[in-house]
């Protein structure tokens, strides 16, 4: 039965009557990387100020129970796709096992199709190779740092959170002011280019901040001093975001596009320094499958579409119901052949409640490992229950902290939570063998930059630059890349110990980079000199070794490829007997 209004049923007619391309809404999606539910304001956080965001929450409508995977990767490619993301091949935020697979239908992609122009700004940490790139995707528009965070190791070398260099439609390109200032900034000109061009536009706007390390304008960290250089520049990097979407909401209201424009804002994972001080009443922070980890915020609002007001959407929902619900409020075409895994909110957005709406189950987990682990910190959750680890039971709404574990009281919600994890587990299993590699010698990216952040490795990965400075050797700080050698040719392959753009002989020692307000930059680690004398790759049915001559800055090899998936090994074997992975490799089909 359907319990509505006559104002929602017109709404409804409207909303279904097919509108003409340029008439449909546009959308701005706001992702922040490490914020938690409890990371706001209007949240109740006594600490944090967040003016803009309070704002934003009072006239949009708050999906209260919405869940996210409880780390960076997982979640955006689940948002992204609609599919679980342990499905989509990204259960991991490094080691390979963040790249989103190539038969993957992006939001992007979606929309381009749809007739949108479509952009992307900041953070993308699903690949940063051919054919995993926003480029690759269905972004027309791309500004991005490499990796999971400015100063990783597939970032531009010495990045920051200053003053940095960013990839722009593929190419380096410097830039002036502070990460976050630069993306929201970049999103404008789009925005304004798109209503100049008569176009909508989809823009996705995903910082990295206030992902550590621990770096704000001064201005920002400031007023939360007293809180220790980690967590003021935590909330300094909040408060910055929080200026900036005040600054695009008053941008888009000026420019005329407030009213036909779908604007949303969320955030990836649960809080990753803010927890401790205010968590809302929830249990732990980011990576846990307690609601701490994986319960976020998610504001949507769109005055032309009647999604305003300032209400509360309470059933369960989740990342992956994000791009059917587009699909379904912009009218446009879902890709073909894709079964998505979550579903349309598009009703209970617009207030009408059907006594059929599913007790739904979901699931999230943080895997974190080379190959997922059925039950590893997972939670089965219903809007009343939640089960963790297959073995503790909560009553959410009575327990939100999690404290008392009701298993033994209830052994038949147990049982029903435990079959369909069994069935979903089932389900989603098959794909983890089809894992994901990096192109070699496709035109579109040839040369292959390889770093060490996509290393495969039972080990420590050199995910950052400050990994690559103190250069970590041992037996497990070596790993292999999963490439695809696209067809028979020769290729030219140069091995680094510092990245091209660094332009330093492989047995350089280099000084500390310049510090950036905050807690410590990765670029001021010092970078300490190796010695190597010999490289060794290992790629396919082809292994090669030459001798390292001093101060050279790379080691190149000229060798015959066969088309096809296989492993590729790059090392520096030292003087001293150690051995070394190369951090960098460039791979180019001549």
């Amino acid at each position: 039965m359907l319990r509505t209004t006559v104002p929602a049923v017109l709404l409804l007619l409207t909303l279904f009557a097919a509108p003409l391309l340029a008439d449909k809404p546009n959308v701005v999606l706001i992702i922040t990387d490490d914020q938690g539910y409890g990371d706001l304001s209007c949240h109740g956080n006594p600490i944090l100020k967040t003016p803009e965001l309070d704002k934003l929450h009072k006239v949009a409508l708050r999906l209260t129970d919405y869940h996210v995977a409880p780390t960076c990767s997982p979640t955006r490619a689940a948002l992204l796709t609609g599919h679980w993301t342990n499905r989509t091949g990204v259960w991991h935020t490094i080691m390979g096992r963040s790249m989103l697979r190539e038969n993957e239908v992006t939001v992007g992609q979606v929309f381009k199709d749809a007739g949108y122009a479509t952009g992307m700004f900041g953070k993308w940490h699903l690949g940063d190779n051919y054919p995993f790139r926003p480029e690759d995707r269905g972004f027309t528009e791309v500004l991005r740092h490499g990796g999971g965070g400015v100063g990783q190791t597939p970032d531009y070398w010495d990045n920051a959170y200053f003053d940095g260099s960013y990839w722009h439609n593929q190419k380096p390109v410097p830039v002036k002011g502070f990460c976050t200032d630069v993306f929201f900034d970049y999103a404008k000109r789009f925005i304004k280019q798109q209503k100049a061009a008569g176009k909508p536009f989809f823009a996705y706007i995903s910082t990295n901040a206030p992902h550590g390390p621990m770096h704000a304008p001064v201005k920002f960290s400031k007023p939360y001093e007293s809180q220790g250089v980690g967590v003021a520049n935590f909330y300094g990097m909040i408060a910055n975001i929080d200026a900036n979407v005040g600054a695009l909401r008053a941008f888009l209201k000026k420019e005329g596009l407030e009213k036909n424009t779908i604007f949303m804002f969320t955030t990836d994972n649960g809080s990753a320094a803010g927890w401790r001080n205010f968590n809302a009443g929830m249990r732990a922070g980011k990576g846990s499958e307690y609601d701490g980890g994986h319960r976020v915020p998610m504001f949507i609002h769109w005055p032309g579409g009647g999604l305003q007001g300032g209400r509360d959407v309470k059933p369960i929902t989740a990342h992956v119901d994000i791009l059917p619900t587009l699909i379904d409020l912009c009218q446009i075409p879902a890709p073909k052949g894709v079964k998505f895994d979550g579903t349309s909110l598009k009703l209970p957005l617009l207030g009408i409640e059907l006594e059929s709406w599913p007790d739904r189950i979901l699931v999230t987990d943080s895997q974190r490992v080379k190959d997922p682990i059925k039950w590893r910190k997972s939670s089965v959750m219903t809007s009343q229950w939640r089960l963790v680890n297959g073995k503790e039971l909560y009553e959410i709404k009575k327990d939100p902290g999690q404290k008392t574990n009701v298993a033994k009281q209830h052994p038949k919600v147990v049982e029903r939570l435990t079959k369909f994890y069994d069935a979903w587990w089932d389900d989603i299993s098959p794909s983890f063998a089809d894992a994901t590699a990096i192109y070699l010698g496709h035109p579109g990216e040839n040369p292959a930059r390889l770093t060490s952040h996509d290393w495969i490795t039972t080990g420590s990965t050199p995910w950052n630059q400050a990994h690559i400075r103190r250069a970590a050797t041992g037996r497990n700080v070596t790993g292999f890349w999963n490439v695809k050698v696209v067809a028979d040719g020769d290729y030219e392959i140069r091995l680094r110990r510092w990245p091209a753009e660094a332009d330093k002989p492989l047995d350089a020692a280099l000084p500390p980079g310049t510090p950036v307000p905050g807690a410590r930059a990765f670029r001021t680690t010092p970078g300490v000199a190796i010695k190597p004398v010999k490289a060794t790759i290992k790629i396919g049915d082809v292994t090669a070794s030459t001798d390292v001559k001093p101060g050279a800055k790379e080691v190149v090899f000229n060798v015959k490829l066969k088309a096809g998936k296989t492993r590729f090994w790059a090392t520096f074997d030292a003087a001293d007997g150690k051995t070394y992975g190369a951090y960098y490799a460039y791979v180019k089909r001549k």
